[in-house]
């Protein structure tokens, strides 16, 4: 798109119905072997610029190697990047990393993310980022600013798993 001299006005006007339920949980949701996973989930197990595999890997396998697939190892991971990072709005910014925000141990909810979606894919688990425009807190006022927030999923036995 172009956008002409002297800006441009885009709106939109909508309702998300949600019925407040928490995400399933599959305990039973198994990790597929990397040359059983469809072609279309294979991109979902590479670094990034934000998800330095490369640097991570030995780190994610001598944390979780021991831990069973599927999961398990999943919630291992979840656990460990929430003991792990510090959450604080004045720890974000634009440029930060995976590996920085392991390093640094503190972060938002992106780096918080990143993380996980890069352990999860050193230990060949396919991981995808996700985000969204919402309140800050669950009950904020309706006027209150917005902000993103940020999550993953994952894709065990046969489906994508929110986390």
């Amino acid at each position: 798109m172009t956008v002409p001299a002297g800006g441009l006005t885009l709106s939109c006007d909508f309702t998300i119905e949600d019925d407040g339920q928490p995400d399933p949980v599959d305990p039973d949701a198994v990790q597929h072997a990397v040359e059983d996973l469809p072609d279309e989930i294979l991109v979902f197990l590479l670094g990034s610029r934000c998800c330095e595999t490369d640097r991570l890997s030995e780190t994610a396998w001598s944390l979780f190697g021991h831990v069973p697939s599927g999961w398990v190892r999943v919630q291992a991971i979840v656990q460990f990047t929430h003991d792990h990072i510090e959450f604080g709005y004045h720890h974000a910014r634009a440029t930060k990393t995976a590996w920085d925000a392991h390093q640094e141990q503190q972060g938002v909810c992106r780096d918080f993310a990143h993380l996980a979606i890069t352990l999860c894919r050193c230990m060949n688990i396919p991981a995808r980022y996700l985000h969204r425009l919402s309140r800050r807190y669950r009950h904020s006022p309706v006027d209150a600013p917005m902000d993103f927030s940020a999550w993953f999923d994952v894709y065990l036995g046969g489906r994508w798993h929110t986390f």
